[in-house]
């Protein structure tokens, strides 16, 4: 199982620094995983093409804006776009770093068929692809650990001068203007073995993340290699090794470099630039010629397909009283279907296709003719805030492609009919499996992280990833919806609201969402901004890990609170683990318990305190970063206990106070 280097894998269902999705053991490669998180392709897809076409070609691409020649970051595709890193060992020359990354583009793909994602490692080289953006992100997952079978002799002692090692080289790799982001060395004290080390991050990275990715690594030095006489840990952005023998190339005398950063392959000794030979124009001209016409054919190809795609595009002038939103853009991302077809798709709208009502209209599941199952929401036409909140979920949702977000496969205008044409969720809602009694028992605790997980991305795309800055202000469980293989998918963006990516805070007098998921400052205010979706998200976590809804009432110490000041409560008391569902028993109380410190953070009275969406991602991915404690969250006592009081009064609570909530789908 593993190659001819001395190292063992180590795979491990619970670590505290990586978390392998999928693991398939390959002599070939040292390890190499296939992210199943990210989903699967066709064999003909457009991504499919897009990769093929980056991979044939990597290693022919120099880069231009990185001048360390053992590192390429390619994208290529208009849509469904295919992004490529492959990085070489800083140590290594240029002709073993093309072998070792032409080896990678063959080998990975016909391991890991019709994944999105990959990632693979030999020894001397990396190569991993995906559809979304994988550029200048600090990532510690997928990984592994390895280790030397032999024992070190003196194992504290051992492990105490490797990590100090280590620790000099990640100040060394990201000191100064190094391009590689990579450096070796040695330690020789007297009467212990030497130490070889190495350390590097993707040069794309800045220092700062480069700095936190290997020492977050190193965190786990004593897990993966504690009593061995050597070990490595490998991450995506960064990875670190250290044996007792020389398993990298020492740098050449006449580079003349620092004593722990080996030189790049490239690095030229002469002062001045040698001039382009003969030979080296020879082949350059050819290939800009080359690329030229490529391009051209190219931008024809898609001149062409846009036309003919716009000519074959349906219209819906029924009457002469067709409506199009007042915003072209629509058509970017999404298509316009026929009335019709809509129609008969779910058996004219009928009672038995019906999967959900909500504020502005009724869904229904439809068969489209290619077999297709989608999800059809009907606009109410007694709704008088319809059309805006409709051609907002067109300008906005059509822009946005993430695998936890709904996707929205396009819209239908007629007469007075509004449609949206949305991919079929098969699960139904995050509410209708949490708080059922029969269902909840489902959703173990790995299920139940892999929802928050996938929250947690999709909210980072909102409001960083995307080309636009989404805020969604009514992030509530009944807006998550669970596909088949229990991905968690954001839905109902009916409220939300576009930011420019500059933009901190937006203000509104009209306050939309769902009381007890709402921030204090939007509820009192108006004020909104990705720190009021961050508290949504925080509250939405503590229903997860308590199974508790937010409007449900406790009295604690005879005082009335809602779930929010129950877990705070609790939380000072040392008691966090009692209110742990019951439900959830064998699993792992630690990482619950650390769930509920982030939702704590999340729902912090003081905006500034909470943490970003992606900051949330790595707290949930890096156990070796430490978690600063919580402030007294917002609801807790007066505000809770005034509004629970007034519900008291009338023998009832009021669940939502949402007068724009559009709708749940609920397959049936």
């Amino acid at each position: 199982m593993c190659s001819s280097t001395p190292m063992i894998l180590c795979f491990l269902c619970f670590t505290s620094f990586f978390i392998p999705i999928l693991v398939i053991a390959q002599p070939d490669f040292q390890f190499y995983i296939c992210v199943e998180d990210q989903g699967n392709f066709t064999t003909n897809s457009t991504y499919k093409v897009n990769l093929d076409h980056i991979l044939s070609d990597l290693t022919t691409h120099r880069q231009v804006n990185n001048d360390y020649a053992g590192f390429y970051n390619f994208s290529y595709g208009l849509t469904h776009r295919a992004n490529v890193i492959g990085l070489c060992r800083g140590d290594l020359m240029p002709d073993a770093c093309t072998r070792c990354l032409n080896n990678s583009r063959t080998l990975l793909p016909s391991l890991c068929p019709n994944y999105y994602e990959a990632i693979g490692w030999y020894d001397e080289c990396m190569l991993r692809y995906s559809n979304r953006s994988i550029f200048r992100k600090m990532e510690t997952l997928p990984g592994f650990y390895a280790w030397n079978p032999n024992n070190a002799s003196d194992p504290n002692r051992f492990i105490q001068v490797s990590r100090t090692l280590l620790e000099q080289l990640t100040t060394n790799a990201t000191s100064g203007d190094s391009s590689q982001k990579f450096a070796t060395g040695i330690t020789t004290i007297p009467n212990f073995p030497k130490i070889y080390g190495a350390v590097q991050c993707t040069p794309d990275l800045s220092a700062e993340d480069c700095s936190i990715c290997l020492l977050g690594a190193l965190d786990d030095i004593g897990t993966c290699c504690y009593g061995k006489a050597g070990g490595r840990v490998q991450a995506p952005s960064c990875y670190f090794r250290f044996e007792t023998y020389l398993f990298y190339q020492l740098p050449s005398i006449s580079s003349s470099p620092s004593p722990h950063i080996a030189p790049s392959p490239i690095q030229s000794n002469s002062s001045t630039p040698p001039k382009p030979s003969r030979k080296l124009v020879t082949v350059v001209v050819p290939i800009i010629v080359g690329v030229v016409v490529a391009v051209v054919i190219l931008t024809l190809s898609i001149y062409i397909f846009v036309k003919k795609t716009k000519e074959r595009k349906p219209t819906n002038h029924a009457s002469g009283s067709s409506m199009a939103p007042e915003n072209e853009d629509t058509d970017e991302g999404s298509s316009q279907f026929d009335f019709d077809i809509i129609k008969t798709a779910t058996d004219g709208f009928s009672e038995a296709n019906k999967l959900g009502e909500g504020g502005f209209g009724v869904v229904y599941k439809g068969r489209l003719p290619t077999g297709e199952t989608i999800a059809v929401k009907r606009l109410s036409r007694a709704s008088s805030q319809g059309d805006k909140e409709f051609k907002n979920e067109i300008l906005l949702v059509a822009k946005l492609q993430h695998r936890n977000l709904v996707q929205l496969l396009g819209f239908c205008f007629k007469g007075n009919e509004k449609i949206l044409i949305y991919e079929l969720v098969e699960n139904s809602s995050l509410e209708k499996f949490l708080f059922s009694p029969k269902k909840c028992v489902s959703l173990d605790w790995k299920t139940r992280y892999k929802i928050i997980g996938g929250i947690t991305r999709g909210l980072v795309y909102l409001h960083e990833e995307s080309q636009l800055k989404i805020i969604h202000r009514d992030l509530k469980a009944s807006n998550i919806l669970l596909d088949a293989d229990m991905n968690a998918k954001i839905s109902d963006f009916g409220t939300a609201r576009l930011f420019l990516h500059d933009q901190t805070q937006g203000d509104t007098k009209k306050v939309v969402g769902t009381y007890g998921y709402m921030a204090p400052e939007y509820v009192h205010k108006g004020h909104f901004s990705v720190k009021s979706d961050v508290f949504s998200f925080g509250v939405l976590v503590l229903e997860i890990v308590t199974g508790l809804k937010n409007n449900q009432i406790h009295m604690f110490d005879n005082e009335i609170v809602g779930v929010v000041g129950y877990v705070w409560r609790n939380w000072q008391n040392g008691t966090t683990q009692n209110i742990i569902d019951p439900t959830l028993t064998s699993c792992s109380k630690p990482e619950m318990v650390r769930c509920i410190h982030i939702g704590l953070l999340c729902v912090q009275e003081k905006v500034a305190k909470r943490p970003t969406m992606s900051t949330i991602l790595l707290m949930l991915n890096s156990y070796s970063i430490t978690l600063p404690r919580p402030s007294q969250p917002a609801f807790l006592l007066s505000s809770i206990n005034s509004h629970m009081s007034d519900q008291l009064n009338h023998n009832s609570i009021d669940q939502e106070r949402n007068e724009m909530s559009i709708t749940d789908l609920y397959p049936r």
